[in-house]
């Protein structure tokens, strides 16, 4: 995943997170994007500066305890919490109007897409496998960051 930094007309700054370069260039030519204070379309990637690792003075290795890695679902605390909030209303709006299909995502995907099952929202997981397949046959799925429940 690569994280923009990205930018609406009115000047807004926010980030967005894609599978690829590719996948900002397809979504901002279709007009997929959009600015979350402002709703927004002109949506362009601004500056960013990029992460630079430096070789300093080499330390004694820490053996102290570390802090257990954030679990998967959960941001870490380098997310603003208006993205959490807002990736925790965008999860609450999926499982309340989507059917979640599990691990049976991808084959219910390509039954919708090819007229074998009724059209409608699912969600659930895949392999990158799958996700290949499913990008080869012309089906559009979108990956979102699936954080814990604001009432959790």
């Amino acid at each position: 995943m690569i994280r923009y930094q990205l930018r609406c007309n009115a000047g807004h700054e926010f980030e967005g997170w894609f599978p690829g370069s590719a996948a900002f260039e397809q979504q901002a030519t279709r007009g997929l994007l959009s600015c979350p204070q402002c709703g927004s379309a002109a949506v362009t990637r601004a500056l960013m500066a990029p992460a630079v690792h430096t070789a300093g003075p080499r330390q004694a290795k820490d053996t102290s305890p570390q802090p257990a890695a954030t679990p998967p679902g959960h941001a870490s605390g380098g997310v603003p919490d208006a993205m959490i909030a807002l990736l925790q209303k965008i999860r609450h709006t999926v499982e309340e109007h989507c059917d979640d299909v599990g691990d049976r995502f991808a084959r219910e995907a390509l039954d919708m897409h090819h007229g074998r099952s009724e059209a409608r929202g699912i969600y659930g997981s895949m392999t990158p496998r799958e996700q290949a397949e499913l990008d080869e046959e012309g089906v559009e799925v979108h990956a979102i960051p699936w954080v814990r429940r604001a009432d959790s």
